[in-house]
C-alpha cells in the first residue's frame, strides 16, 4: 500500500458545509465520558510509538468524513492530559488538591465531591483520567492524583461522584429519571460539566472552526496508543490568530480520534496536549459502572443540596429581567470579525479597572492588576491587555471588554475601530 503523504490540503475548503460536514461533530462515544478543555506539555514520547505505520492514501475531506462516520459508543482507556495556558497566578493561591481544600479537606456540605470545583483543577498541570463508556446511559471518568482519585459514574438515572480525599460522595438523578419514553443522560454540571477532556471532544470543537479561514492537511501517521493513525493537521490562515496549529491523531481503523495537540503561534510547549495512553473499544464489563459509597464515607444528596443552594440563595439571583436590563446597559455581547479572530466585545459603562494609583479598597486591586496588565494606548483612549498563550482580553478605561484568540494588536485594532 503506498504510505501516506502529507500532501493532501484543502485551503478554501468549505468547512464542511456539505451534510457530511454538519456530521463531523457527531461523536458516538458520550460527551459525558469525560471532559474538560485541558492539555499538554510535550506527551510525545508517552503517546507515539516508534515509527510511523505504512497507511493507505487518505484526502483531508475524507479522513473528517470518517471520523463523522464513527459510531463507537462503546470503548475504556487511559487519557493523558495537561493544560499550559500560561495564566497567571491569582493572590490566595489556585485551586486546592483532592482532599477539598475550600473546606479543609473535611468534605464540608460535599463540595469537595462537586464536579465544577474540578474543572479549576484540571485548568492547568498534569493529570491522568481513566475513563469508560457504553452508550448514552452508562460512563465513567475517574480523575487520578498522587495521593486521591476522583469519579464520576453514570449508570442510567443514577450518578455518583466521589472525592476519595475527603471520603464524601454526592448522589443526584440524572435529568428525565422516572419520565416515560425519556432516556436518562448526565446532566451539564456533572459528567457534562466536566467536558472536553478526551480527544473526541477537543477536535469536534476543532472542526467546528475549520472553513475558509483555515488550511485543513493529513500529515503523515503515528503510532498512538499502539494504534495506527492518521494525522489532521488544522492551521488558522488569519495572521492575528494566537492559534499555531491543531494536530488530531485519527484512528486508521475506526475513525476515532486518539490525540489532540494545540500549539501555540508563540510556539514552545502546546497549549493543549489530551491523548488516549491506552484504549480498548471492546464493551466494558457492567461493574464498571457500579458504585457503593466505601464504608465511612459521608454520602451527600446532590438533589436536596441543589433544592437548597436554590433556596436559600435563589433570591439574591438576578432575575431574567435583571438580565436584560444588565445586556442593555452594557451595550449587549457584539462578536467582531470571523474564523479565529473572531472577538467578543462587552461595551463598558464608562468606569473602567482601579488603577494601582488608587486609593482605599480599589489599591490593592489595581496594583495586582497593573502587575499582570499591560497598558495600552490607541484612539480609542487607554486600557489594559491581559494575555495567556491563547486568548489575551483588553479592558479599556472606559470598561468596555474585548477578548479573543488573537493577539495585542488586533484588540487595539478592534477598539479603534469600534470608538
Amino acid at each position: 500500500m503506498p504510505r501516506n503523504e502529507p500532501t493532501q490540503v484543502t485551503d478554501g475548503w468549505d468547512g464542511g458545509r456539505s451534510p457530511g460536514r454538519r456530521k463531523a461533530v457527531r461523536y458516538a462515544v458520550p460527551v459525558a465520558v469525560a471532559g474538560v478543555a485541558a492539555a499538554t506539555i510535550g506527551l510525545v514520547p508517552a503517546f507515539a510509538g516508534s515509527g510511523s505505520p505504512d497507511l493507505p492514501k487518505i484526502s483531508a475531506q475524507d479522513l473528517i468524513a470518517k471520523v463523522a462516520k464513527s459510531d463507537v459508543q462503546q470503548l475504556s482507556g487511559t487519557v493523558r492530559v495537561s493544560a499550559d495556558l500560561g495564566l497567571p497566578s491569582l493572590p490566595g493561591g489556585g485551586a486546592g488538591g483532592f482532599g477539598g481544600a475550600q473546606d479543609g479537606g473535611k468534605g464540608g456540605d460535599g463540595a469537595s465531591a462537586a464536579p465544577q470545583k474540578k474543572l479549576m483543577e484540571l485548568a492547568s498541570g498534569a493529570h491522568t483520567l481513566r475513563v469508560a463508556a457504553d452508550g448514552p446511559e452508562k460512563q465513567r471518568v475517574s480523575i487520578v492524583d498522587k495521593a486521591a482519585e476522583y469519579s464520576l459514574v453514570h449508570n442510567g438515572n443514577e450518578i455518583w461522584a466521589y472525592d476519595s480525599g475527603s471520603n464524601t460522595a454526592m448522589h443526584s438523578t440524572a435529568p428525565d429519571a422516572g419520565r416515560p419514553g425519556k432516556q436518562h443522560r448526565a446532566p451539564k454540571d456533572l459528567p457534562g460539566g466536566l467536558k472536553d477532556a478526551t480527544p473526541q471532544d477537543l477536535a469536534k470543537q476543532a472542526l467546528k472552526a475549520a472553513g475558509d479561514t483555515t488550511s485543513v492537511t493529513v500529515d503523515g501517521t503515528a503510532k498512538v496508543a499502539g494504534r495506527d493513525a492518521y494525522q489532521l493537521l488544522i492551521k488558522p490562515k488569519q495572521a492575528a490568530s494566537t492559534v499555531g496549529s491543531i494536530r488530531v491523531a485519527v484512528d486508521a481503523a475506526n475513525g476515532v480520534p486518539l490525540k489532540f495537540t494545540l500549539t501555540p503561534k508563540s510556539g514552545g510547549a502546546a497549549a493543549i496536549d489530551v491523548g488516549y495512553t491506552n484504549v480498548d473499544f471492546a464493551k466494558p464489563a457492567a461493574s464498571t459502572f457500579s458504585f457503593t459509597p466505601p464504608k465511612g464515607a459521608k454520602v451527600v444528596d446532590g438533589d436536596k443540596a441543589q433544592a437548597k443552594t436554590q433556596r436559600e440563595h435563589g433570591k439574591d439571583l438576578p432575575s431574567r429581567k435583571d438580565v436584560k436590563d444588565a445586556e442593555k446597559d452594557m451595550g449587549g455581547l457584539n462578536v467582531l470579525g470571523k474564523g479565529w479572530t473572531s472577538i467578543a466585545t462587552i461595551k463598558g459603562d464608562g468606569s473602567g479597572l482601579p488603577s494601582g494609583k488608587d486609593q482605599g479598597a480599589g489599591g490593592d486591586a489595581g496594583k495586582f492588576l497593573d502587575s499582570i496588565g499591560e497598558k495600552v494606548h490607541g484612539s480609542f483612549g487607554s486600557g489594559r491587555v491581559f494575555s495567556t498563550r491563547l486568548v489575551n482580553a483588553l479592558i479599556t478605561d472606559h470598561g468596555t471588554v474585548y477578548v479573543g484568540a488573537v493577539d495585542k494588536q488586533a484588540l487595539i485594532d478592534a477598539a479603534n475601530a469600534a470608538k
